[in-house]
C-alpha cells in the first residue's frame, strides 16, 4: 500500500540541516525521567547543544513543554482532570521550568527570554504582528526565546464557545509549526521519545521500518499516525499535521528521538537520525498563511459545487449565490471556514459581511445585496485575495 515511501534518503543530510533560523520543540516525555522528575542532565545537554548553534551564528527558538507535568509532580498528584487543576499545575510548574532554561543558557553566556502564548496571540492579527516583531528583535539581539503555551489562562480548547469551533493550536506541536511558519524558519526539529515515522506502529509490529524521508505529507502518510503520547497532549498525528504546515510554506522538519544523548549535536553533524520532511515551496504570502492556519475559526459557510470549483480552480471570490448554509455567528472581518456540500473544509477566508447579513443573502445574486440588506459593502462575501485554500 505504501510502496512509494522513501526508505533511502533522496536529499543529503548536509543540505537538509543547512539552516539559519531553527525552531526546536522539546516534548514533555524527553524533559523528564520515568519517575516524572526533570531529567536535568538531558535538559542541560539540549541547552549546551543549542548554545553551540547560537554561537555559530544560527538563530534558535525553543518551544518547550513540561510546565503542567512539573506542577503535577510538585503537588504529588497523578492526573490533571479539570480545567482549574490543570491551570494551577501550569502556574506552579512554569516558574521552575523557566528557571532551568535561564540558569542553563546563562552558563554559556546567553540570555533566555520567556514567552507564554495563547491562541489569541495568533488569532488577533494586531497581536500576531506584534509577536512577530518582538521575536525578530530577540533573535537579532542574540537572545534565545523560550516559548510555551500559557496553560494558566488558555481555556478556548477546553471550553469552546461552539461545537464546531477550531482553535489555531491546542498543543505544542502545532504551536511549534505556527512559530516556524510565521517566522519563516528554515528548519523545525520536533524531539520526542520516538525515533521518527514508521510504516507501521513499532509497538505492535516488530517488522515496522522507519521512514527516513517524506516528500509530501499526504492523507496516506497521515493514516500512519496512531495514539497519543503518554504524558503529553500530542502524538504522531499532531506531528504530521505540523509537518504538513511547515513544509507547505517551504520549511523543512525533522522528527527525532530526544532521548538519544546529544541528539541535537548529532543531527547537525549530519548523522542519520529521525524522519526528514521535505519542503513544498508553495510560498504563500504572510497574510494568507495567517488566514489559513493562525486564526481561531468559529463561523462556517457551506457552499455549492459551483462555488467550490470557482474558488479552487479559478481562484475566484465567494459570491452569495454560491452559499448554501451559514453555521454559527460571526462578524464582518472574522476568518471563517469554507465547506463543500459534504461539509468538508477546503478553504478559509475573511468575510465582508456578518453571519446575520450572510443568512439573508444566501443563494442571491450580488446585484440584490443592496435591496435585501439596505447596504452593500462588496459584491463578494469573501474576496479572492482574502481566501486561503487548504
Amino acid at each position: 500500500m505504501y510502496i512509494y515511501f522513501c526508505y533511502n534518503q533522496g536529499m543529503e543530510r548536509s543540505k537538509f540541516i543547512e539552516a539559519k533560523r531553527i525552531v526546536i520543540k522539546l516534548g514533555t516525555n524527553i524533559l523528564r525521567n520515568t519517575d516524572g522528575n526533570v531529567s536535568l542532565p538531558r535538559v542541560f545537554s539540549f541547552i549546551e547543544d543549542i548554545s553551540r548553534l547560537v554561537k555559530s551564528g544560527k538563530e534558535v527558538i525553543v518551544i518547550t513543554s513540561g510546565a503542567v507535568g512539573l506542577g503535577k509532580k510538585r503537588l504529588g498528584i497523578d492526573n490533571t482532570e479539570g480545567t482549574a487543576l490543570k491551570q494551577a499545575c501550569a502556574a506552579i510548574g512554569q516558574g521552575k521550568l523557566m528557571s532551568i532554561y535561564e540558569t542553563g543558557f546563562e552558563t554559556y553566556g546567553l540570555v533566555a527570554a520567556q514567552i507564554l502564548l495563547t491562541e489569541d496571540d495568533f488569532s488577533i492579527r494586531t497581536r500576531y504582528l506584534s509577536l512577530r516583531t518582538t521575536l525578530n528583535k530577540l533573535l537579532e539581539l542574540g537572545v534565545v526565546p523560550v516559548i510555551n503555551q500559557n496553560d494558566t489562562v488558555s481555556t478556548i480548547e477546553m471550553a469552546p464557545r461552539y461545537e464546531n469551533m477550531q482553535v489555531c493550536f491546542s498543543d505544542n506541536d502545532k504551536l511549534s509549526a505556527l512559530v516556524a511558519s510565521e517566522l519563516d524558519a528554515d528548519l523545525l526539529i520536533i524531539l520526542s521519545d520516538i525515533d521518527g515515522l514508521f510504516d507501521a506502529n513499532p509497538k505492535e509490529n516488530p517488522d515496522a521500518h522507519i521512514i527516513r524521508e517524506v516528500d509530501e505529507v499526504t492523507d496516506d502518510i497521515l493514516a500512519l499516525a496512531s495514539g497519543v503520547s503518554d504524558g503529553g497532549r500530542g502524538g504522531m498525528e499532531t506531528k504530521l499535521k505540523a509537518a504538513r504546515m511547515v513544509t507547505r510554506f517551504g520549511g523543512r522538519m525533522l522528527i527525532a528521538n530526544g532521548t538519544v544523548p546529544y541528539i541535537i549535536r548529532k543531527i547537525f553533524a549530519g548523522e542519520d537520525y529521525g524522519t526528514m520532511f521535505l519542503p513544498q515551496n508553495e510560498n504563500l504570502p504572510d497574510k494568507k498563511r495567517w488566514i489559513g492556519y493562525a486564526t481561531n475559526i468559529i463561523g462556517q459557510i457551506v457552499v455549492n459545487s459551483g462555488a467550490k470549483k470557482a474558488l479552487t480552480e479559478k481562484r475566484k471570490s465567494l459570491l452569495p449565490i454560491g452559499m448554501l448554509e451559514i453555521v454559527n455567528e460571526f462578524n464582518k472581518g472574522d476568518v471563517v471556514s469554507i465547506l463543500d456540500e459534504n461539509k468538508k473544509e477546503f478553504a478559509r477566508g475573511i468575510v465582508n459581511y456578518s453571519s446575520e447579513s450572510c443568512r439573508k443573502v444566501v443563494g442571491c445574486h450580488s446585484d440584490n445585496i443592496l435591496k435585501i440588506l439596505g447596504f452593500k459593502n462588496y459584491d463578494a462575501i469573501i474576496s479572492r485575495d482574502n481566501i486561503t485554500l487548504l
